[in-house]
């Protein structure tokens, strides 16, 4: 059995862990709380932006199926995977189910006899790809904890010109969507080419526009549909890069959050019982010293 000393260090150390994992748990519910806020602000733009790229479609008609970021490319060669991840650790699973997702789509990816190219946000992401011997064509890192709208149109610049070059026929991303502080969902998206129902919108789709807002306003584009087409486009990659960035800082201070709480559950349990240890441990020594004392007693009498 451990004597009292080496069990007060242990409860010591402990408590101390405790300290650090509660003020680790708040600084991530405080910053939770703003990745909320953000989120909340940006869905009236990007709803704005994709009713103003699906009105512009609509009104093109064969005309937009002429860019180049709506054109599918029927023999695909090379795919551009981004993971987006954390700067930091400490948040559960929110970094490894990225990364394990990433890595089987690319080992799915070129079982289909197409080249993974890969991209990765967060420095986790970039030092599990190159740990795991992937050559990086893009790495982002050092603004995980508080993205701005000019990260994404980096990230969102090299992709479009990657794809324009011919150097990607498709782009994935990967990240996770923020439900809750306790669940976060591995999502997947097809970033390029765009799907023309995402921007078209679905019969339902338009139907509730129509209900929604009654006839339809007659607009007149100048110089035309297909240009402001062009211009919006790149913004609506842009925006939904910013979302995705946006819902991954949302989901790692939401598990940050939950896996502090649950290590300073686990260490106030492990303190306890080791409370319990040194009471025994203090209980031996007492019985001992008494023992010690009654056998003294006997040997002088």
């Amino acid at each position: 059995m451990a004597s009292q000393r080496e069990v007060r260090t242990r409860i010591a150390s402990f408590r101390n862990i405790q300290k650090i994992t509660r003020a680790m748990e708040a600084v991530s519910a405080a910053r939770l709380r703003r990745a909320e806020q953000r989120i909340a602000a940006l869905r009236p733009y990007a709803d704005a932006i994709r009713r103003m790229t699906r009105q512009a479609a609509r009104d093109a008609g064969a005309e937009a199926s002429r860019l180049e970021l709506l054109a599918h490319r029927e023999n695909e060669s090379k795919v551009g995977i981004l993971l987006v991840t954390a700067d930091r650790g400490l948040a559960g699973a929110f970094n490894s189910q990225i990364i394990r997702a990433g890595l089987r789509l690319g080992a799915e990816t070129a079982a289909d006899g197409k080249t993974p190219v890969w991209f990765a946000s967060g420095r986790r992401g970039v030092s599990s790809l190159t740990f795991r011997g992937n050559a990086l064509d893009g790495a982002y890192t050092g603004f995980t904890d508080r993205p701005s709208y000019a990260d994404a149109r980096r990230i969102s610049d090299d992709l479009v010109t990657a794809f324009v070059d011919g150097r990607l026929d498709r782009v994935e991303v990967l990240y996770n969507g923020y439900i809750s502080p306790l669940t976060q969902r591995v999502t997947r998206e097809t970033l390029l080419p765009i799907a023309e129902a995402t921007v078209l919108g679905g019969e339902e789709e338009e139907e509730s526009d129509e209900q929604s807002s009654g006839p339809r306003p007659l607009v007149e584009y100048e110089p035309d549909a297909e240009e402001l087409l062009r211009v919006l486009l790149p913004d609506y990659i842009e925006i939904s890069l910013y979302r995705a960035l946006l819902e991954s800082t949302a989901s790692e201070h939401g598990a940050r959050m939950t896996a502090m709480r649950s290590a300073s559950e686990n260490a106030g349990e492990l303190i306890e019982d080791l409370a319990l240890e040194m009471n025994r441990a203090r209980q031996a020594e007492i019985t001992q010293e008494i023992m010690e004392v009654v056998a003294g007693a006997e040997s002088l009498v």
